[in-house]
């Protein structure tokens, strides 16, 4: 019975055109879920506009829209965790970026060309002992 009800949900998927790509950047992890709709864009439930606060921030997420110039054609769901809300921001565009190219290779080198398919390797950099912080000393005493 369990299995019928899998294979039904993997033909509704089918017939859905669902991409799919996940996206990282510092500690946040988002995954993109891409479907044909009407250009509706939600990040944990809601609206691009009301979770990325600033429009840089919503813009840099739709990079991927507007360099394709297919932006009203995509419905994207994500679900975000972890880091802050710039973090999240890389994730999700990095998310879409994937997805398009599973929807689509030939877009690759369009989204390569714009650096939105690299992964931003910069993380924060960890505390040493001895230091007050990863590169700052504590405050020298001569006496």
């Amino acid at each position: 019975m369990a299995t019928a009800a899998k294979t039904q949900n993997k033909e509704k998927a089918a017939q859905a055109k669902i991409y799919r790509g996940t996206g990282r950047r510092k500690s946040a992890v988002a995954s993109v879920i891409l479907k044909e709709g009407s250009g509706k864009r939600t990040v944990n439930g809601r609206e691009f506009k009301d979770y990325f606060h600033s429009d840089v921030q919503d813009m840099v997420a739709n990079l991927p829209f507007s360099v394709l110039g297919n932006g009203d054609k995509w419905d994207v769901i994500v679900n975000a965790n972890g880091g802050g809300i710039a973090g999240q921001m890389g994730a999700v565009r990095l998310g879409i970026a994937r997805a398009l190219v599973e929807q689509n290779a030939e877009v690759k080198p369009a989204l390569r060309h714009a650096n939105l398919l690299t992964r931003d390797a910069r993380v924060v950099e960890r505390k040493k002992y001895g230091r007050k912080k990863a590169r700052k000393r504590f405050q020298f005493s001569k006496r």
